[in-house]
């Protein structure tokens, strides 16, 4: 297990490509803290599955785009599983609008949750580090729309692009205290989100006429790409964007 005693925290991790990151680095050794806004059943299911593997898990309540909650939170995790030594963080949100119609509340919302939560949180965890003297692994969940438009959605797109040069500074930032800093860049995932485009052929055949491997990915698709990430097989990676799209960036074009 490449993952053996390593602690883990990731954010939005009760459903989607976050509950399978958690599982994934569960099943490579690692204790895992999961997030999310509050302790349901999907939090339940989620913890119990990862403690089924033999692994300690705890949760993290809190809206990470509330930096003085989510610090709180974080402390609190950490006095119950020891320092982490991996974030991910995953939590996003998306709103769909043509830019005339956008709203300043969406455009706070999504800004808030996408960038600056993985802000704070990245500076929460880097402290940690520096106090605890250890090095640690950044993975942030971005898109392919930190590269690629997408109509109707600029928020989110301006979110993502963020997310990407934040990351190409803190890899240079943070690099003498032995912490990578690395993108994950999903394209068009199975997850709950997508339901509808599954059930709708006439929105589904466009697409996976721009996905070279002529399929949706998967969530596992992304976690093995955290797993690489965490591991000590990526010790000399950092600052970069890793591309999970069955080749959709390179091939896509508007219909």
């Amino acid at each position: 297990m490449r993952l053996q005693n390593k602690v883990a925290l990731v954010t939005g991790s009760t459903q989607g490509i976050g509950q399978a990151i958690a599982l994934r680095l569960a099943e490579e050794g690692a204790h895992v803290a999961i997030n999310a806004l509050q302790d349901d059943d999907r939090a339940e299911a989620t913890r119990e599955r990862i403690r089924s593997l033999g692994r300690r898990c705890a949760t993290v309540v809190c809206d990470v785009s509330l930096p003085a909650a989510m610090r709180a939170a974080f402390e609190r995790a950490v006095e119950e599983l020891g320092p982490f030594d991996i974030l991910v963080n995953n939590a996003g949100i998306e709103r769909r609008n043509s830019f005339l119609d956008v709203t300043e509340a969406d455009y706070e919302q999504v800004l808030a949750v996408n960038l600056k939560g993985p802000f704070f949180l990245s500076q929460t965890f880097a402290a940690m580090c520096r106090r605890t003297h250890r090095g640690g692994r950044i993975i942030n969940i971005s898109s392919v729309h930190e590269e690629l438009p997408f109509p109707h959605f600029t928020p989110y797109c301006v979110s993502k692009g963020g997310l990407k040069m934040m990351m190409r500074n803190l890899a240079i930032e943070l690099a003498p205290a032995g912490i990578t800093v690395n993108n994950i860049a999903p394209g068009a995932i199975d997850t709950p989100i997508n339901a509808p485009l599954r059930r709708d052929p006439q929105l589904l055949a466009p697409l996976l006429a721009n996905i070279p491997l002529n399929r949706l990915g998967t969530p596992g698709d992304v976690a093995g790409a955290a797993v690489f990430l965490a591991s000590d097989d990526a010790a000399y990676i950092t600052g970069t964007t890793l591309v999970v799209d069955g080749g959709l960036l390179w091939s896509y074009a508007e219909q």
